[in-house]
């Protein structure tokens, strides 16, 4: 583009008048087409004028100047361009007087794009790009103001670029650092983002990393921050809990990989501890990657002392934690920071609560409604009775359907246990296991590995009979029957009813949801990363992908729809951007690139999650016609 100075006299007076002109090729050669009418422009040098002309064209364009400060005056000309219907500039002659005797060929030429003659036959697409998923993935990263944020602690608009990508790929089809750049590539990123992917290779993510590494806490921070203003969030209850991912590898240059329990039923991979706080509505608050040996109740503190300094800890909260963390110090801990507890307490304190369980007065029935995204669920009923001592509220609380579990996994475990019992016993008549410390360590085995069930069975070897033998003591199982189905919750505070400590306890369903999701839709395991930063910005890419999906399944609940982000992605596959290649008479060729029109289950979406529709504005480019060949010239 460039801007053409125009002059006309009328009545003695001189005018002048400044276009913005586009050089374009048709099939008839190169021509020139007026894009706008400017007015008046104030004088200035040619080098001015070019500048100008060339900022318009990168703005309309959707390219974003590295190195400028934003331009009002283009701005103003670019809104001309793209709404003509806007006021006009009244200090010079209608647009017609002003293109002079130009002023005929000029609107041909400006009608040229609205008229063209196609051979339907050769109409072809290209470059299909799925969108729906990554157009609502972008606009609420936006929405939740991720990119002010990621600005604000430093980062270019590459690293911010690159770390939007990154996160949608967790969101929407996670993959490693290696294989990203090809799915950023399948998707219509580029076209959402303005950005140019074609040449982005995996080193370009590992060292967006590194970058990335240093900020997480500032950005959890001002994230959450951002999220109680944007879905009026209630932080007077937060929950905590534990997972564990796992390293493929010995991950020897990561001093947090250390063997410990698998919660992944991995014990051949070192894992990594993660600990995680989210609010009552599934919102994280803080997270941080812990050693992989690290025992639940020795991180009650540090997480706390986290919570301190990212989103403050106010008087009078109430952490809800699991039986791993039911400790009287950790209690203490708790208190002793004017907050409040609520805790599922280990099977030997509710043990002791026996009559109270077996008498049926005082309980209140509570009934969990079936899931609405699962409206055939059976209802659970729920009892709870609550008893108060030594500064405590107690709740008993009976589950019919917890019950019926807890005894098939009892029935289940005791079937392993003495098929195991019975081979060891085999073993032992055959020959095959004569030293008795040998067999006292196999019998030691195998009390840990069924725990739930050994206690009911006194196990012995007799060295001179050279038998094992096994009974079962009634008394022991005939009391962990009765306890079926059964917990106790213990709160330091007294102004809650049965209902709502059990209801309470039940929020942390919601920290259970967030690790899942981590872990499999979200693909936080197993972690390919073996450096300890790249693998805590690993875990923190999921958290913010984590982020996304709560947003976007908490602005659907809020209008009483309950879909999970799974469905909403699975839904929106199907919309797409392509370019529509249009051959027109004299051998060039149009190419108009435009997202196709959403269907009736896209648009409703959209609706519901407050996104445009229209994704983009159609870009068209020009091929120009091949050259004659020399046949025809001679």
């Amino acid at each position: 583009m460039y801007i053409r100075t125009t002059t006309r006299t009328y009545k003695g007076k001189t005018y002048t008048n400044h276009l913005l002109v586009e050089s374009r090729h048709t099939p008839q050669g190169p021509r020139q087409k007026v894009v706008c009418s400017l007015g008046d422009l104030k004088p200035r040098p040619k080098e001015a004028w070019l500048k100008l002309a060339r900022e318009v064209e990168a703005k309309l364009s959707g390219q974003e100047l590295l190195f400028d400060e934003p331009n009002a005056e283009a701005e103003g000309i670019v809104r001309q361009v793209q709404d003509p219907k806007s006021k006009k500039d009244k200090s010079v002659p209608t647009e017609k007087a002003a293109r002079g005797t130009r002023g005929k060929e000029a609107h041909r030429q400006e009608r040229s794009d609205e008229w063209v003659a196609v051979h339907t036959d050769e109409v072809t697409t290209e470059r299909h790009r799925e969108v729906g998923s990554v157009h609502v993935g972008v606009r609420f990263w936006k929405r939740l103001g991720l990119e002010e944020i990621l600005s604000e602690v430093g980062l270019s608009a590459r690293a911010r670029a690159l770390t939007c990508v990154m996160t949608l790929n967790r969101l929407v089809r996670p993959a490693s650092e290696l294989a990203m750049p090809d799915w950023i590539r399948s998707t219509a990123l580029d076209d959402l983002l303005g950005i140019d992917f074609e040449l982005l290779a995996e080193d370009s993510l590992y060292r967006n990393l590194d970058k990335l590494h240093p900020h997480r806490a500032v950005i959890e921070s001002a994230l959450f921050a951002r999220e109680q203003t944007l879905f009026h969030l209630d932080r007077t209850v937060f929950l905590y809990d534990l997972t564990s991912s796992y390293f493929e590898g010995e991950a020897t240059a990561n001093p947090k990989a250390k063997r410990g329990y698998s919660r992944d039923k991995r014990p051949d991979c070192k894992p990594v501890i993660v600990g995680l706080v989210v609010n009552r509505d599934g919102f994280p608050m803080a997270h941080e990657g812990l050693e992989g040996n690290v025992q639940d109740r020795k991180t009650l503190g540090k997480m706390l002392d986290w919570m301190k300094q990212r989103v403050g800890l106010q008087e009078g909260e109430t952490v809800v934690v699991d039986r791993g963390m039911a400790y009287d110090d950790n209690l203490k801990e708790i208190t002793d920071r004017k907050l409040h507890y609520l805790v599922a307490s280990r099977q030997s304190e509710r043990d002791a609560w026996l009559a109270d369980f077996e008498d049926a007065e005082g309980f209140e029935e509570v009934i969990r409604e079936p899931s609405p995204r699962n409206p055939l669920q059976k209802k659970s009923h729920i009892q709870v009775k609550r008893r108060r001592r030594e500064g405590q509220t107690l709740a008993l609380c009976l589950s019919s359907e917890r019950k019926e579990k807890d005894r098939a996994i009892r029935e289940k475990q005791e079937g392993r246990f003495l098929a195991d019992v019975a081979a060891l016993d085999k073993r032992v008549q055959s020959g095959a296991l004569v030293q008795p410390v040998k067999i006292g360590e196999a019998v030691g085995r195998l009390k840990e590995r069924y725990p739930r069930v050994a206690r009911y069975y006194a196990l012995e070897y007799d060295s001179e009979t050279k038998r094992l033998t096994w009974n079962l003591e009634g008394n022991k199982r005939s009391i962990a029957e009765k306890l079926d189905g059964s917990y106790l919750l213990k709160s330091d505070r007294d102004d809650l009813t049965a209902d709502e400590t059990w209801r309470f306890y039940m929020l942390l369903t919601r920290a259970e949801n967030a690790f899942r999701s981590m872990k499999s839709p979200l693909s936080m395991r197993p972690i390919h990363h073996h450096l300890q930063e790249r693998v805590e910005t690993h875990i923190f890419l999921c958290i913010l992908a984590y982020h996304l999906q709560v947003a976007v399944e908490k602005t659907l609940l809020d209008q009483g729809v309950h879909t999970s982000w799974a469905t909403v992605r699975e839904t929106l596959r199907t919309h797409q951007i392509c370019t529509v290649v249009l051959p027109a008479d004299g051998g060039a060729v149009l190419r108009i690139r435009r997202a196709s029109t959403p269907e009736p289950q896209h648009a409703e979406l959209y609706k519901l999650l407050r996104i445009p529709t229209e994704i983009m504005t159609p870009k068209k480019t020009w091929s120009p016609a091949p050259p004659p060949s020399d046949a025809k010239n001679a």
